[in-house]
């Protein structure tokens, strides 16, 4: 009967507080049982300090920055009543910079309104944030897409002289002020505009070296990611004539927004142009990198042109174009060889890319083995995972893939040969073995078979089609004429 009443102490007691009732808790339980209310605990928010005062913790910097550490998304109302019963409890147990710390971790976790709340406090109590907690703060707006809200609070921290100094340490990070990291989160999304507004009114601090450098490159960039193709080459000729060194990640981005206008309003010009642009980064004296190429290779292929594509790559392997191909641009125009169902080109040029001593990766494999299988070329899928398995990357992704795909088709025995066979390597594979058992698993077939038609039969069938449509209407007429 005492084990009995025992056991159901024990259960009625929640685990935070069971460590209590034991003895005198040990400091690791404390702390366990402090971030378990503070971080996953359920109830009110009314309920935190009074679980918190029934604990009886004791409040140190210690316990603070682990609970601010431990939370994440979701919990930053909680956080912040912590903080404010731990403030109640022993102000000078709470740092200078537990606020501070706060504030990052919420704004790296995305909690928007309890880190606003926190900005808040901070800005009454005239404390300045970090560096690196600002730069967290205006990155989380800008990333949900309050990029005004970013700029009014930069802003404000200016009327307010709140914002975090100038450091001149090259250590690391190198050279960083408030505006510059304002600049930068928002041309690393695209809002050029605003950021260019946010320099204009800052031109004494920007004006300087390396400063004019960092900004005319984020400004750019962000052109770029914008797509504004005329403000980026604006930008790039300013570039130019002031002398500010540019390099290929510059180059690059112009040559991204270039073909990706292009691609969208005139493909005819996506070669003439990107070439215009290359041999203008070679008279400059930037040398272009497989990186650039495989910009316009992925256009080219997204444009479906395939001979264009192909004698890029041709010029790379030849040297003509002074820069190698890597395995990105063999797999970009592999893999529109395969969407246009070029599949003996495409294996051979595979092959040709073996035979020069360019190694792939997994991701070559994985993403040309899903396109024959999303085009439903399931042997020369297969073949393409044994070319896989001879190079040696075969992993659990791809024959779970392989395995469902080809069961989903019908073709249990393939799939039984997979599975076994990455059985013998010693792979945990992640898919069900009830996908080998025709009686579970649905196979999905077409309704109909797809079949092209010639010419004249498609020209026969679009005049019936017409045909049935005229007598329908003919029909309709008289009937309504009938009625009258």
């Amino acid at each position: 009967m005492n084990r009995l009443a025992a056991a159901l102490t024990r259960r009625a007691i929640p685990p935070c507080r069971r460590a209590l009732c034991s003895g005198a808790p040990q400091d690791g339980e404390m702390e366990a049982a402090v971030r378990d209310i503070v971080c996953s605990g359920a109830g009110s928010l009314d309920e935190v300090g009074s679980r918190l005062d029934r604990l009886g913790v004791a409040v140190s910097p210690a316990l603070v920055g682990s609970v601010i550490d431990s939370c994440g998304g979701g919990s930053g109302r909680r956080l912040l009543r912590f903080l404010a019963w731990c403030s109640s409890k022993d102000p000078g147990a709470m740092g200078v910079e537990t606020l501070d710390r706060a504030i990052g971790v919420l704004a790296r976790a995305g909690d928007l309104t309890a880190m606003r709340i926190a900005i808040s406090d901070a800005e009454k109590d005239g404390r300045r944030m970090a560096p690196g907690t600002f730069t967290a703060v205006i990155e989380a707006l800008v990333k949900a897409g309050r990029e005004d809200e970013a700029v009014r609070l930069f802003r404000g921290l200016e009327r307010q002289r709140l914002l975090p100094q100038r450091s001149d340490s090259v250590g690391g990070h190198g050279v960083w002020s408030s505006t510059l990291a304002m600049v930068q989160a928002l041309c690393k999304r695209g809002h050029a505009r605003e950021a260019q507004g946010v320099v204009w009114h800052h031109k004494s601090e920007l004006s300087a070296e390396p400063m004019v450098s960092i900004v005319e490159r984020s400004l750019l960039h962000g052109w770029c990611i914008h797509g504004n193709a005329k403000e980026a080459r604006r930008v790039l000729d300013e570039m130019k004539s002031s002398g500010v060194p540019l390099g290929l990640p510059s180059f690059n981005d112009f040559l991204h927004c270039v073909c990706h206008r292009n691609l969208k309003f005139n493909p005819s010009a996506l070669v003439p142009e990107a070439m215009d642009i290359l041999t203008e980064m070679r008279s400059y004296g930037v040398a272009p990198a497989a990186s650039s190429f495989n910009i316009l290779l992925s256009c080219l292929g997204r444009a479906r042109r395939v001979k264009e594509a192909f004698r890029i790559l041709y010029l790379m392997k030849e040297g003509k174009a002074r820069c190698s191909p890597d395995w990105v641009s063999y797999y970009l125009v592999v893999r529109v060889l395969y969407l246009t169902q070029r599949i003996v080109r495409g294996k051979r040029l595979v092959d040709a890319m073996l035979e020069s001593g360019v190694l792939p990766t997994s991701k070559f494999f994985h993403g040309l083995i899903g396109v024959l299988c999303g085009t439903e070329q399931l042997d020369h899928a297969l073949d393409m995972f044994k070319l896989m398995k001879r190079c040696g990357l075969a992993d659990t992704r791809i024959y779970d893939m392989l395995i469902e795909k080809f069961c989903r088709s019908g073709r249990f025995e393939v799939g039984r040969e997979l599975w076994n066979d990455a059985t013998k390597n010693g792979l945990m594979l992640g898919c069900s073995e009830d996908l080998l058992d025709p009686l579970k698993t649905e196979v999905f077939r077409p309704a109909c078979p797809a079949h092209k038609l010639s010419p004249q039969s498609y020209k026969r069938l679009a005049q019936k089609k017409k045909t049935v449509a005229v007598g329908a209407k003919k029909d309709t007429a008289r009937a309504a004429a009938r009625k009258k």
